[in-house]
């Protein structure tokens, strides 16, 4: 994709990373380094100060793409682990044992390390279902909008959608951006049969109402529209402090939360960083065509929400 570059666009992003730069870098276990994206994100974060990498995987051919692609390891450890599903499960136990305070996907599949964090003896599990956030910096909007859940659940039940809705609200708190506004989004903005996921949003704001989720503001169901645009909520005639003003964009399921990101990404020239939430430390996602300064954007938010973890840990 080419990238347009209008000044001031990706202000949200600079101060997210600005942000997280004044505080200590944090250990950060990466698993499975071994292609040029993966461990040029990992270089990049340390070179700004904002993880000290620790490198699991076949330390060979770890070094031979350092080599290859001039990339400075500078003091990172390497942990001579010989294959992707060894380089998961130790990179979860240097976490599990306090010796990293963040976790970030190499060049394995997501579902290999995700398996890894979920076991139950040997894992990072909470109470909470583990969850995606897309942190974007669209161009044009006023703030950045979280999109959830994209890249994990595919067809999250109304109690999974508690713990996303929970996960979401809680990182954005961590980042000290305040109370959020959040939609939940389906096709319409009233309840009916014939849309489940209307029903589902419905109950989910009594949920809101009745203290089983906190910290932000829910209104549901909401269509994209009458969600960001204070226009269309006008419009439509809907009277509420979320309408129009959403922060948080809770999706159906996978597939509306997935074509939606990547409708913004492709076709508005937005950046989206990716964190998983709900483990007991946030796992940092990135994507090979992250660009640069998403890759610093996706180890800003994990060391900004780990910070605040650190003061507050993470509730059930």
């Amino acid at each position: 994709m080419t990238e347009i570059n209008i000044p001031g666009q990706h202000e949200k992003y600079e101060r997210l990373i600005a942000a997280a730069k004044a505080l200590a870098p944090l250990a950060t276990a990466v698993a499975y380094p071994c292609d040029e994206t993966s461990l040029k994100g990992a270089v990049e974060a340390a070179e700004e100060r904002l993880i000290s990498p620790i490198l699991v995987g076949p330390k060979d051919k770890i070094s031979e793409f350092a080599q290859t692609f001039s990339l400075d390891l500078g003091r990172a450890e390497i942990i001579d682990v010989p294959h992707s599903q060894g380089a998961a499960e130790k990179a979860v136990e240097l976490v599990r044992t306090g010796n990293a305070e963040l976790l970030m996907k190499g060049s394995l599949h997501t579902d290999e390390l995700l398996t890894e964090v979920v076991k139950r003896d040997t894992g990072l599990r909470t109470e909470r279902r583990i969850s995606h956030v897309f942190v974007m910096d669209v161009p044009g909007h006023s703030h950045t909008l979280f999109i959830t859940d994209a890249a994990v659940n595919i067809a999250p039940d109304l109690m999974a959608k508690r713990d996303i809705i929970q996960n979401a609200i809680d990182l954005f708190a961590g980042l000290g951006l305040g109370t959020p506004k959040v939609a939940i989004l389906s096709a319409v903005e009233t309840v009916t049969t014939s849309i489940p996921s209307t029903i589902e949003a419905g109950a989910l704001c009594k949920m809101a109402d009745r203290g089983q989720i906190t910290g932000g503001e829910l209104d549901g169901p909401l269509a994209f529209d009458n969600a960001i645009s204070p226009e269309a909520a006008r419009i439509k005639g809907i009277k509420s402090s979320v309408a129009g003003q959403a922060q948080i964009l809770v999706v159906p399921d996978l597939e509306a939360g997935n074509m939606l990101a990547k409708n913004l990404t492709f076709l508005s020239q937005a950046d989206a960083a990716g964190i998983v939430l709900g483990a007991r430390v946030p796992i940092i996602l990135t994507s090979r065509a992250d660009n640069v300064r998403t890759r610093l954007a996706s180890c800003a938010v994990a060391v900004l929400l780990r910070h605040s973890q650190l003061k507050q840990p993470i509730r059930a």
